[in-house]
């Protein structure tokens, strides 16, 4: 994935301001903390980076290796991994099944079953759920729901990972292994981009951009 540039990007919601001239920058390799109060703008910068949500004015630039600069709102979805506060897992579907369901959406021939599965499996493993596998979401905490709904953003394996407060829901060593994978995941060349409230959170980020009343207030790196 290429270097994420947002240029005096405005957006407001039933006439209020939300975001009022972001400019900030999002780079291969790292894992990224939109941080600051509720209201202050994270979730709504998130989701125009993402290409569902569109801003009023401004700039969403893709620098190379793609071949030309887009808008947000024409980034092909299946690069973009994207974990909204709400998860939207589908209930008919068991954990598994709405893991693997953005592969069933993607491609436009059946990819080989064994092959899937086991791609499948794989993320399920590594966020501790592969026991869950057959079960329901209605049948799963909140924490597990989380975990489900970042498995299922990263199956695809794509580019750009956005998540919205992706460890809101818990508990201390599943914060910590979640963290983990967000760095693992950020280390092989994606671009990784956060919202949280949480100080652990905030330690492991190679960089920190600091929101309030829809304007960036403090940008700072932590760690290389």
């Amino acid at each position: 994935m290429s270097t994420i540039e947002v240029r005096d990007v405005y957006k407001s919601h039933a006439g209020a301001p939300a975001l009022r001239g972001i400019d900030a920058c999002f780079v291969p390799g790292e894992l990224t903390v939109l941080a600051g109060p509720s209201g202050s703008g994270k979730t709504t910068l998130l989701s125009i980076m993402g290409g569902y949500d569109v801003a009023d004015r401004g700039v969403i630039r893709f620098a190379e290796p793609l071949p030309e600069d887009v808008a947000a709102d024409a980034l092909d979805w299946r690069h973009v991994g994207y974990v909204p506060q709400a998860l939207v897992l589908l209930d008919e579907l068991t954990v598994a099944q709405n893991v693997q369901l953005p592969v069933r959406l993607c491609r436009e021939s059946l990819p080989d079953h064994i092959v899937e599965e086991k791609r499948t499996r794989e993320w399920l493993e590594r966020l501790e759920l592969d026991h869950l596998a057959d079960r329901y979401p209605s049948q799963t905490s909140g924490g597990e729901q989380q975990r489900t709904a970042l498995a299922r953003a990263l199956r695809l394996e794509p580019g750009l990972l956005l998540a919205d407060e992706p460890t809101g829901q818990l508990d201390p060593a599943r914060v910590d292994l979640v963290l983990e994978v967000l760095v693992e995941y950020a280390a092989t060349g994606a671009t990784v981009v956060i919202t949280s409230h949480d100080p652990t959170v905030m330690a492991v980020a190679h960089t920190v951009v600091t929101m309030a009343d829809g304007t960036v207030v403090d940008r700072r790196r932590r760690r290389r």
